[in-house]
């Protein structure tokens, strides 16, 4: 029986109204300001063309399995993370009691503790759906970099569209990618809930102010827009 509190509600809408709110920054920018996954990708298109006029590609190759490695261990991680919320799903009597000692006043009911960590299991589901498949994206496009025409083609056309292809490839990966870490992130700030609402809003803040920090104003996005001297 589920019997959230007002409080519960509102903190829950606040949680998924800042998920998507930081989707859709992310994505579309901050007017003319431009996240760093966004700028990034036109580097992931650069480096196709760059691959493209080259005879050997094992430096390619190896960036590739690097990247593909990355969202292995993140699908695995994710996994891992999804076997505890079921097995905390599982010590909810043991949950409860220890909730029912403790002096700070917290009442938990168990459907709103099944909900709490099922809605936390979602989570860890949903990034190991994004990671595991960023990982076959990038399988892909390995194959497409391999079946890129060489320099010495004598069809350039050809060789511009399949480095384009490779190219668009490895920005639906890093799309998917950049989805399931954003999960990660926010279950950080889900695990607030389990306090209580108030928590969960206050580190759902938390956690949008630093992501936002990292896309629009960090160092890293700098060294992409500054030119060197």
């Amino acid at each position: 029986m589920l019997d959230l509190s007002i409080a519960d509600s509102i903190g829950l809408a606040f949680f998924l109204g800042v998920w998507v709110l930081y989707r859709f920054v992310n994505e579309h920018g901050l007017g003319r300001l431009r996240s760093l996954s966004v700028l990034m990708n036109e580097h992931r298109m650069g480096w196709m063309r760059s691959m493209s006029t080259r005879d050997s590609r094992i430096a390619d190759a190896s960036i590739m399995s690097s990247l593909q490695n990355g969202a292995a261990f993140f699908a695995s991680t994710s996994l891992i993370l999804l076997g505890g919320a079921a097995a905390s799903m599982r010590a909810t009597d043991d949950v409860l009691k220890v909730f029912g000692d403790l002096p700070f006043g917290l009442t938990v009911t168990r459907g709103t503790w099944e909900l709490k960590v099922l809605g936390l299991a979602l989570l860890f589901g949903y990034s190991f759906f994004k990671f595991a498949w960023a990982y076959r994206l990038f399988i892909y496009a390995a194959i497409l970099l391999g079946a890129t025409p060489g320099p010495e083609s004598p069809d350039a056309e050809a060789r511009e569209k399949a480095s384009k292809r490779a190219g668009f490839m490895t920005i639906d990966a890093g799309l998917h990618f950049a989805k399931g870490l954003r999960s990660f992130y926010f279950a950080f700030a889900y695990v607030g809930w389990f306090v209580s609402p108030y928590v969960l809003m206050t580190t759902t803040a938390a956690i949008f102010i630093i992501v936002m920090r990292r896309q629009f104003f960090s160092a890293a996005r700098a060294s992409l827009t500054h030119e060197p001297s």
